[in-house]
């Protein structure tokens, strides 16, 4: 196997385009759009620099807005110049800045300066960004020891954590705030984990075997710096989701469904493991389109495996009726076990959130139910931290459906402590398995 040529990086835009374009991001989460959706209107020369600076604002932005508070006692009166001021503090505030601090102020002078909005205000946003430059240590000081300045995270996220997790509260609260690990899910029909594990020592990146396929990556690196991926070689999927797939022990000429499946990756890892007659679902038909192109990078795709738009729970607008030997019912929830990687998800989710989802994970899980043959298996995943989207679920279906034996299964996965080891670095998750009793 020939490996792909590394693409050399191309020049860094101006620091001052990067904060703009980082705190309209910021500006577009603070008024309820994911960062996703808000960095795929981002340029693409700026999209991964606004990224790296969007993902450090919202994993400090309860200290951001704790300094604001003190130097702006009065709610700025653009939205883009809070979001502006909210990432420069935040990037000022850090323990090792990324910037020179003055190149920073200045920076974020010359982006305000370059906006007929913001103009007006570069005066005050001098002002104040110095002001903090002169009374840092005072500054940070005087911020609270607990709570969103601290943690960095809503109020009722915190309580609701240490609630749950009284022991283990204050370790999930820090964790959230380390960058993610990046795992490979090596696809064995194209490559061995041996074969990718040197081609990646000989483009000079160090890598470590996990579980059964995958490699996790001493340092992340841009997917087009890795060789390998235009081939199908591997897909990025964090250790912990690489857990569910296995779980169902799927075999050749088995009929899967994969409910809920975009973007793609547990559906491909069902594939790499058997030759399956596999349904994938997913409510949206633009993120199904991920899937499919998911599928068609590694090799996955053919006539035994297909597609559909539409909504789990509602059988009538999917089902021919044929049961499923295997159903991977990976349902909705809060993703509050991947908030390193979508730091955005903290500050997006409220308290409403847990009954309203936890209401549509049940009624998703009894459909599929419906669908699975006589011992047959269903895999209830999620990745949350929450327990009324985990195992209150699952002891919940379980008394429903007394024909469900409960399998084997890890349960609650917790993310990874900070300074973990790189093989055991992980995302939370929760598993629940079971087989129907004939």
């Amino acid at each position: 196997m020939t490996p792909s040529p590394p693409v050399a990086p191309a020049a860094a835009p101006p620091l001052a385009d990067l904060l703009l374009a980082a705190s309209r991001c910021v500006q577009a989460v603070l008024a309820g759009r994911s960062l996703t959706d808000a960095l795929s209107a981002v340029p693409d020369a700026l999209r991964p620099g606004a990224q790296a600076l969007s993902f450090q604002v919202l994993r400090t932005l309860g200290r951001a807005r704790a300094l604001r508070q003190a130097l702006v006692p009065r709610q700025p009166p653009n939205p883009l110049l809070d979001a502006l001021l909210l990432a420069s503090l935040a990037l000022l505030s850090e323990a090792q800045p990324r910037y020179a601090p003055h190149t920073l102020v200045d920076q974020a002078v010359q982006a305000a300066a370059g906006q007929a909005r913001l103009r007006p205000y570069k005066g005050l946003l001098n002002a104040v960004l110095r002001r903090l430059l002169r009374e840092r240590a005072g500054l940070l000081a005087a911020l609270p020891a607990d709570g969103e300045a601290h943690w960095n995270a809503p109020q009722w996220w915190i309580e609701r954590l240490r609630q749950d997790y009284p022991a283990q509260w204050q370790a999930l609260l820090a964790a959230a705030d380390e960058a993610p690990a990046m795992t490979l899910r090596v696809n064995p029909r194209r490559a061995s984990r041996a074969q990718v594990a040197q081609a990646l020592a000989q483009a000079g990146i160090q890598s470590e075997p996990v579980l059964q396929q995958g490699l996790v990556l001493a340092e992340p690196r841009p997917v087009a710096q890795l060789p390998g991926f235009a081939q199908g070689w591997w897909s990025v999927q964090d250790a912990g989701a690489q857990r569910a797939a296995p779980l169902l022990q799927v075999r050749d000429g088995m009929r899967v469904l994969d409910a809920c499946s975009a973007p793609g990756g547990k559906t491909a890892h069902l594939l790499e493991l058997a030759d399956l007659r596999l349904l994938a679902l997913d409510q949206d038909p633009q993120r199904l389109g991920r899937v499919s192109q998911n599928l068609a990078r590694l090799g996955l795709d053919g006539p035994q495996v297909g597609l559909r738009a539409a909504d789990a729970a509602d059988l009538q607008a999917w089902w021919d009726g044929e049961p499923f030997d295997a159903v991977l019912a990976d349902v909705p929830c809060t993703a509050s076990g991947i908030v390193r990687r979508h730091p955005d998800i903290r500050w997006l989710r409220r308290p409403a959130d847990l009954p309203r989802t936890a209401a549509l994970q049940a009624r998703i899980a009894d459909a599929l139910w419906r669908t699975v043959a006589p011992g047959g298996r269903l895999l209830y995943a999620t990745c949350s931290l929450f327990p009324i989207e985990n195992e209150v679920q699952a002891s919940a279906f379980a008394a429903r459906h007394p024909e469900a034996r409960r399998l084997p299964a890890p349960g609650q996965l917790l993310p990874s402590a900070p300074g973990a080891p790189l093989a055991a670095r992980q995302d939370g998750f929760f598993y629940a398995l079971f087989a129907k009793c004939c």
